[in-house]
């Protein structure tokens, strides 16, 4: 199967490269990219890009370019203070875009960039522990004032791409698989890792050592 994985922050493909010191790494037109076996399945690594605008591109040039039969998006979020643990795995099965606002008329943003993750050809029971939720995705570090507004749509976690890859990834009838690891936890009184980058970086190499490590069980339970 032909199995393209992106991940998108800087600090999350800064943890993946040296997973795989073999590689060579060449470019694409979002950043860099390589080719890797992993327990003899052959992957194509993409860095994707943070938030929206470049996930958008990235996915839909994969797409494009390389007819993926399945997409994986490994990375990191921000939990919710009491919807979630940090260290939880997320398997997203649904995403919406929560900083498009709009005032000149009564667009129903939130249900035209909301997506639902068809994810039937995923075998269960799953290999590993995981938490089927929704993420909600903007360009910004989450605003501890959103967070009310979040959980009572449903979110459990934030982060700047999974909305972004769901919605494209769906008009294209692409499967898409996105695994994320809470990195951090975020409540009404603020973020853990903000204004602490050091944190996020060393969390997101933990999360991201995890993701690689545990993928080919995951590509085992995919029945496409």
């Amino acid at each position: 199967m032909k199995i393209a994985v992106l991940i998108s922050a800087i600090a999350e493909w800064n943890a993946v490269k040296p997973l795989f010191p073999g590689a060579k790494v060449q470019h694409f037109p979002f950043g860099e990219c390589f080719e890797a076996l992993l327990q003899e399945e052959h992957l194509s690594f993409f860095h994707s890009g943070w938030g929206k605008i470049a996930s958008a591109g990235s996915i839909q040039h994969v797409i494009d370019q390389y007819s993926p039969q399945l997409i994986v998006n490994l990375g990191t979020c921000g939990g919710f203070e009491g919807a979630v643990q940090q260290g939880e795995i997320i398997l997203v099965e649904q995403t919406y875009v929560y900083d498009i606002v709009e005032l000149m008329g009564d667009l129903d943003i939130v249900s035209y960039y909301s997506s639902s993750l068809d994810l039937s050809w995923l075998a269960e029971p799953y290999p590993y522990p995981v938490r089927r939720g929704m993420i909600a995705s903007a360009d910004s570090d989450l605003p501890p004032a959103k967070i009310p507004f979040l959980k009572a749509q449903g979110a459990i976690a934030a982060d700047w791409e999974s909305a972004a890859l769901a919605w494209v990834a769906q008009r294209n009838r692409a499967p898409l698989l996105i695994l994320r690891g809470v990195s951090d936890m975020v409540s009404e009184e603020g973020g853990e890792a903000y204004n602490n980058i050091e944190m996020f970086n060393e969390r997101a190499r933990g999360v991201m050592q995890q993701l690689v490590e545990q993928l080919p069980d995951w590509l085992n339970a995919v029945k496409l």
